[in-house]
């Protein structure tokens, strides 16, 4: 779980947290959790880089300014050779109400030197499998 801080500069017009900066909130938890986390247990992990090749958002219901951070939630859905499925929730630290935002992603393992995707490395793979959970699947 990631503690994103709400910050005034998210807000549109209308109030609420504007739609693209939950893409933010997303970037900010999957670089924790890919570069915090699987770091901790493999300081090698994803130090080649990974790119992302797909997002998908559903918004939920409005998120407006507030002093408490909101809860980033992510976990892996599927596990290939050289690609992972995140998804994400975005809302409080309480299972019982409902998110702001539910999300996925599909990270591509990339090699920066030679500009080409790579397959995952052992230790990465065991780690993401550590977070899998496809049960909130439809």
């Amino acid at each position: 779980m990631y503690e994103c801080p709400v910050r005034w500069s998210d807000m549109d017009a209308f109030g609420h947290v504007n739609n693209v900066v939950f893409l933010r909130y997303l970037e900010e938890a999957r670089i924790d959790f890919m570069f915090r986390l699987a770091r901790r247990e493999e300081p090698s992990s994803f130090t080649g880089g990974s790119v992302v090749a797909r997002h998908e958002i559903d918004y939920v219901r409005p998120l407006v300014h507030r002093h408490e951070p909101v809860t980033v939630q992510t976990w892996v859905t599927k596990l290939g050779a050289a690609s992972v499925d995140l998804a994400y929730e975005v809302g409080e630290n309480d299972p019982a109400v409902r998110p702001y935002v539910r999300a996925s992603s599909v990270v591509v393992p990339y090699d920066l030197e030679n500009e080409r995707p790579r397959r995952l490395t052992p230790h990465e793979k065991s780690f993401l499998e550590g977070y899998f959970d496809d049960s909130h699947l439809g």
